[in-house]
């Protein structure tokens, strides 16, 4: 008998338990938002402005304070996220104390493609729109492409990781035969860079060219440089 008292308590005590986590649980879920906080998970500065992503977030004017956290769908406020042309990774949260949370990175332009409209190439191979509230400074690209010059992501990812090249290439011309020439930062000479492969080893084959003619103070008497001759660098003067 004094067994199954104890199994009554048991139960007795669970049973309580349980209506009051379900009742916190109802009287959490109903308890209005208190604050918000927006968080960009990269490097970059701001391409989408705080004001814009509340906007995305907070929808029909509602006032923060207003809304209930019972009301909220967070992934359809991560759609709404993801669908700005800035974003490329959006999640959102409530935390216990009634704070709405956004996590966000954005996509990261790798080089500026000179049409109408301009437009930036991302780190993905993508096409990505400019931004109102801040430009990169990215090599600029002209030429010929019927991908939006995705074709040049591999080599403009190397450019951005080198720094050397990274501080020195300002453009990129690509052709229709998918030949790639590059404008160096102060030079006067152009750089014929040739088919998209060997990257790295035409990098270090300039830099030997570039190093060596800077030492000998003769890199303002080249006006071609060109790479597309495996090991050696074939520099034309004026």
């Amino acid at each position: 008998m004094k067994g199954n008292w104890w199994t009554i308590k048991i139960v007795l005590a669970l049973g309580a338990m349980g209506l009051l986590y379900g009742f916190t649980l109802e009287r959490n879920s109903k308890r209005k938002l208190s604050d918000l906080k927006v968080e960009f998970t990269d490097e970059n500065s701001p391409f989408i402005t705080l004001s814009t992503v509340n906007k995305l977030l907070i929808q029909n004017n509602d006032s923060l304070t207003s809304i209930a956290k019972e009301t909220l769908v967070l992934k359809e406020m991560e759609s709404r996220l993801l669908q700005n042309s800035m974003v490329r990774k959006a999640q959102v949260f409530v935390t216990v104390d009634g704070t709405l949370g956004a996590e966000i990175e954005q996509r990261n332009p790798i080089g500026r493609v000179s049409a109408s409209p301009n437009y930036y190439v991302d780190e993905d191979g993508k096409k990505m729109p400019l931004s109102a509230v801040y430009a990169a400074r990215v090599p600029l690209i002209s030429g010929s492409s019927k991908n939006n010059f995705t074709e040049l992501t591999p080599l403009l990812l190397k450019i951005r990781d080198d720094e050397f090249m990274r501080l020195g290439v300002v453009g990129l011309h690509l052709y229709s035969d998918g030949r790639v020439d590059l404008k160096m930062r102060k030079q006067e000479h152009k750089v014929i860079f040739g088919k998209l492969e060997h990257i790295e080893r035409k990098f270090q084959n300039y830099k030997a060219f570039y190093h060596k003619a800077k030492k000998d103070k003769s890199l303002q008497e080249y006006r071609l440089v060109n790479l597309e001759f495996g090991n050696q660098v074939v520099a034309t003067k004026k």
